[in-house]
């Protein structure tokens, strides 16, 4: 079993940055494969980044602007996001799966979820 905690969520202006921390713990998560997902009010959940062993995925929406990495000894991946926009607003939520194969951009290839953490960007 893993669980997840988010942090560093908040308010920010437009043009801002801030930086989503998301602790893992329960089981060594080094091979697992990481991610970011964020839903809106009102919207489904969406991909925003995934990292596993030395590659990384980005939306198309945030590349250029979020950069997802982890630190395996502190069992802690990171988003950091800059220039941030009001649509990017969302909860932000962390995922991990141990599976040999995952395709990353899917909500539902991921077995263990963190709580979310709330990011509003006011313009």
């Amino acid at each position: 079993q893993v669980q997840l905690v988010e942090s560093g969520g908040g308010l920010v202006q437009a043009g801002g940055s801030l930086r989503l921390s998301c602790a893992a713990s329960g089981r060594t998560y080094n091979d697992y494969a990481m991610a970011w997902f964020r839903q809106a009010p009102g919207k489904e959940r969406e991909f925003v980044a995934a990292i596993r062993w030395s590659r990384s995925w980005y939306a198309d929406s945030v590349k250029g602007r979020f950069t997802i990495s982890r630190d395996n000894a502190k069992n802690t991946v990171y988003l950091q996001m800059n220039s941030l926009k009001p649509e990017d607003t969302a909860v932000y939520y962390c995922a991990a799966d141990s599976s040999a194969i995952v395709v990353v951009t899917r909500v539902d290839e991921y077995d263990y979820w963190g709580q979310g953490t709330q990011v509003t960007v006011s313009s």
